[in-house]
């Protein structure tokens, strides 16, 4: 029995730690980062710090011996890294989530073999069997590494006169998949949590909305159909329990349009709190960060209301520079990350900003 005064481990240093760190605190837990970078933002705020490869097995394993639960703010952890923390502590979630999300193609053979829609896709070995794959979805496409891609990174647009071995050459010949293109309306996501006795909680379906391939803003509600929500939130749970999922996990979404019809297509599993679930810190009841804390020590799940009509903006590079001003806002709730230097694309903090419902 995890109880207040244990320890939590989180796996990585970023400002996603940071902020499950910090809501651990807040139900007085205390947590012990460990990651690669001596200067992680997450760090500023952990009872106890590891710096040390994830490779590393000694310090993992002591790492491990040290806390009562690990979990992690990012899907790309080593499958090794995996196996050793799970073998000496409990890990959420857990390694079956990791391996599917970590390769677009278990992914989406995953998901869709639950039935649920994603785009039409392929994988291939060679160039002969990566244009025949192209002939079968058609164009335009979107050719993707099967790992390790965020954020507009490791994708390439193949339309009418593209090369498409040019391409998978642009991004390193890397193991890939093709995806036929989805004529989404618009791109939403649902963040949910479970728990291992299988407790679920769904936050609103939110509609997002990307500049330069990063997340911009995120708005609550969606402007969907409530029954285009119910259905969102049905996917999620769907591929929770199929994980046997413990914590917070994103699924995002298209939404496409047909004939005046909503219709949504999974795109990706994110196994860990999420970018667009930040408007949850100052927008509803219980941040997702609280509600991962909550879900991997096996507590009751908070409640997931809305506080209001909701707008999350990312902070990128000096748009924290305005911080001052942001703080002067009435219903605007600032969070900035630690990082030393702001760069071009580099996540510096997220506003929240709180507005009435309409009547």
């Amino acid at each position: 029995m995890i109880r207040p005064g244990c320890t939590l481990g989180i796996l990585g240093g970023g400002q996603l730690g940071r902020m499950i760190a910090m809501a651990a605190a807040q139900l007085g837990l205390r947590t012990h980062i460990y990651a690669p970078e001596e200067n992680s933002p997450a760090f500023e705020v952990a009872s106890e710090v590891t710096i040390a490869p994830y490779e590393d097995e000694a310090n993992l394993v002591r790492f491990a011996k040290a806390v009562d639960v690990v979990t992690y703010e990012f899907e790309n952890v080593p499958s090794e890294t995996a196996s050793t923390l799970s073998a000496h502590a409990l890990l959420a979630p857990n390694a079956q989530a990791l391996a599917v999300s970590q390769d677009r193609f278990l992914e989406k053979s995953f998901i869709a073999g639950l039935g649920i829609d994603v785009a039409p896709f392929a994988t291939f070995a060679d160039e002969a069997e990566l244009v025949a794959a192209l002939d079968r979805i058609g164009r335009p496409a979107v050719l993707k590494t099967r790992r390790f891609g965020y954020d507009g990174k490791g994708q390439v647009m193949l339309r009418a006169g593209s090369d498409p071995v040019a391409a998978w050459a642009e991004i390193g010949r890397s193991p890939s998949i093709i995806e036929g293109f989805v004529p989404f309306e618009r791109e939403v996501s649902v963040v949910a949590a479970r728990t291992a006795s299988g407790a679920f909680a769904a936050y609103d379906l939110c509609a997002n909305e990307h500049s330069h391939h990063i997340l911009d803003t995120t708005r609550v509600p969606a402007g969907v159909s409530r029954a285009t929500e119910e259905q969102a939130v049905r996917i999620a749970r769907s591929i929770a329990e199929a994980l046997d999922y413990v914590g917070v996990l994103a699924v995002e979404m298209f939404l496409v349009t047909e004939g005046g019809r909503e219709r949504l297509v999974v795109n990706e599993i994110a196994p860990r709190v999420h970018n667009s679930g930040h408007w949850t810190l100052g927008g509803a009841v219980t941040s997702q960060f609280e509600q991962h804390v909550r879900a991997v020590c096996g507590w009751p799940l908070g409640a997931t209301a809305r506080l209001g009509r909701i707008e999350m903006k990312n902070l990128i590079g000096h748009d924290a520079d305005a911080w001052e001003e942001i703080l002067a806002e009435p219903g605007a709730h600032l969070h900035l990350y630690g990082k030393a230097e702001a760069r071009p694309g580099r996540k510096m903090g997220h506003v929240t900003r709180v507005f009435p419902e309409r009547d």
